[in-house]
């Protein structure tokens, strides 16, 4: 595995979908901490980490939080962990943590499983801009 930085958390993402490519330019906008890195679970990068965390990427193609040397989460864990960085409203959707796994991913799930054809999708990987470059692994 290549090293990764230890003080960033690194969002592994659906690169084609057009929710999650939205998600990840939000996450960006309200990172103000400089917390996040970003990388494509299509990625060589991606596919490098899913491999050495040992995901069955056919059960969870949706999102991914990595701490590296600490832990990962998935799903609805995942993406209420990541609002947690962020400030005023954002920090209200720690309260959903309080509710049952099963029952978050159940909604997660409906979503995920419903995103291309609510949201479209991409013939490939967001490619980002010079400015938000630096923000990705790859």
């Amino acid at each position: 595995m290549v090293d990764l930085p230890k003080n960033k958390k690194i969002i592994l993402f659906d690169g084609v979908c057009n929710l999650c490519n939205d998600s990840v330019l939000k996450v960006i906008k309200y990172d103000r901490n400089n917390v996040f890195l970003f990388t494509a679970l299509q990625s060589e990068k991606g596919k490098e980490i899913i491999k050495y965390l040992g995901i069955d990427i056919s059960k969870i193609d949706s999102i991914i939080l990595y701490e590296p040397g600490v832990s990962y989460e998935i799903k609805s864990t995942a993406a209420l962990k990541v609002m947690q960085g962020f400030t005023g409203i954002w920090n209200l959707s720690s309260l959903f943590l309080l509710l049952p796994e099963g029952f978050r991913n159940s909604i997660y799930d409906y979503i995920a499983k419903n995103r291309y054809k609510w949201f479209g999708k991409k013939e490939s990987c967001m490619i980002p801009t010079p400015e938000l470059k630096a923000k990705f692994l790859d």
